[in-house]
């Protein structure tokens, strides 16, 4: 048996499982990517009173709380009857939810996937990290880290908070801007949007010096999904499902997201404790999606703001105006993204709406309530019912990651074949695994309500199931 030396694995949301199968040919049968603990939220947050939702749920995640938070919101605006919220509730909504995408979106880049994308996949591994790049970097590394800084300063003035805020409450909000907290994110929203659009360059100009290995690397064919505005635009805090078909056909467009039950289902392997989404239409083999930003970038037919809309135009004239499939471009359309929300934030900041007006609206009590909302990794859904006292009966929620789950397996398993050679697994090897799903950004704390420690374990099996190799890499990241 070959010895592997692998490091822990790193730069994920989360922790993961990895097996491979490969049969006499040295042929890869098999990859999987195995997500092996549970925590039950759905479970316990049965028996609590619908108000408490939007800040119960935050605590799946401590890198994207506000889109839980948010996406609860909205179910809570059904339950109480809101069927539109006042402009100053939106409008404090949607900068809230700006801020989180922005912030997450400069923490996947520059401190989780910089290190690969700027010093190659087979970096010797302690040079291979954020500490790497701000040693070769630090302008970058710092530009990083105040893109990030920035965003969460929007959500601390928006939810009270940068973690586990409070701002969002079913039927609005619970606070506007004052004149100083609106100043102060003035004062560096042309500096911020500045960075987006180099962060976009920075991106570009790797992609297109190693632009065959950019474009075959993981590459897979898969549907999107994702929510779009009315008019076709990019759209992260609401509006309607729009689903494209691998070959470029809209097999629905602008759903009402109350009905996703009707377009989705879950099914379950014995083998992972994370679910496998897939479209009723097409069912469980050909029905599997990716969504998150390489999914809304292609599903939208424009953005509203100029310079991501400039950016976008290039990005799509990567596969002739058809979907862009490479994995690896989820890098790219991620920065466009955070361009976006940066210039959504200037644009936005000087409405008057966001420093006075009423903050919350109610209407008549429901039973159900739906909150869909773009996270940062994609579509996410919950879904909420109540009784007559108001106390949660059932909770369903569709997170980002879950969505992705088999399109991550199909990365792994195409990465695996181009690139294991007989039984021998090294280092560079398990590292181009983990950028295969490393560019999903994936947080599997969130897709399958891990609690604990997990170690990464790869295992490699012959055809008949026996492990001709094994390496555990344990972690003391609790999730």
């Amino acid at each position: 048996m070959t010895r592997i030396c692998i490091d822990p694995i790193s730069r994920v949301e989360g922790h993961g499982k990895i097996t491979l199968q490969q049969n006499k040919q040295q042929v890869i049968t098999q990859a999987r990517l195995h997500i092996a603990e549970f925590r039950g939220f759905e479970k316990f947050i049965q028996g609590r009173p619908y108000w408490e939702v939007p800040v119960l749920v935050q605590r799946l995640c401590g890198i994207c709380p506000v889109s839980h938070h948010l996406a609860a919101a909205k179910a809570g605006d059904m339950l109480v009857g809101a069927k539109q919220l006042t402009p100053t509730a939106e409008k404090m909504r949607r900068l809230m939810h700006f801020g989180q995408v922005l912030q997450s979106h400069a923490l996947h880049f520059f401190h989780l996937s910089s290190p690969d994308l700027l010093f190659g996949y087979d970096d010797e591994v302690r040079h291979r990290n954020i500490v790497g790049v701000i040693q070769d970097f630090p302008d970058l590394a710092k530009q990083g880290v105040l893109l990030r800084k920035y965003g969460q300063e929007v959500i601390r003035i928006t939810s009270g908070k940068r973690i586990h805020g409070t701002g969002a409450i079913p039927g609005g909000i619970n606070k506007c801007l004052t004149t100083d907290d609106r100043d102060f994110l003035l004062k560096d929203i042309d500096q911020i949007v500045e960075w987006g659009v180099s962060a976009v360059g920075i991106f570009k100009k790797i992609f297109y010096e190693h632009a065959d290995y950019h474009q075959q690397f993981a590459r897979i064919e898969s549907n999107m999904v994702s929510l779009v505005r009315a008019d076709g635009a990019l759209e992260l805090y609401d509006g309607g499902l729009r689903v494209r078909s691998a070959d470029n056909r809209l097999l629905f467009d602008h759903q009402n997201t109350n009905n996703y039950l009707d377009l989705i289902n879950e099914h379950v392997e014995s083998w992972s404790y994370m679910k496998f989404p897939f479209l009723k239409s097409l069912g469980v083999e050909k029905g599997w999606y990716r969504v998150g930003p390489l999914a809304r970038m292609n599903n939208c037919d424009f953005i509203s703001t100029p310079l991501a809309q400039q950016e976008r135009q290039e990005f799509m004239k990567l596969n002739n105006g058809l979907p862009v499939q490479f994995t690896l471009a989820y890098h790219w359309a991620r920065l466009i993204e955070l361009l976006h929300c940066a210039e959504s934030i200037r644009e936005l900041l000087p409405d008057t709406d966001l420093l006075s007006g009423e903050l919350t609206v109610k209407g008549d009590m429901q039973q159900t309530g739906i909150g869909v909302i773009e996270a940062p990794r994609g579509t996410l859904f919950h879904h909420y019912e109540i009784n007559e006292e108001g106390l949660v009966t059932k909770a369903n929620l569709i997170v980002s990651t879950t969505h992705n789950n088999q399109a991550m397996n199909e990365s792994i398993r195409h990465v695996a074949n181009q690139y294991i050679s007989g039984n021998e697994i090294t280092e560079p090897l398990l590292n181009q695994l983990e950028v295969a799903v490393r560019a999903y950004d994936p947080c599997l704390s969130c897709a399958t309500h891990a609690l604990g420690q997990m170690p990464l374990e790869v295992n490699l099996l012959d055809e008949n199931g026996l492990i001709l190799d094994k390496k555990i890499k344990s972690s003391n990241y609790a999730g």
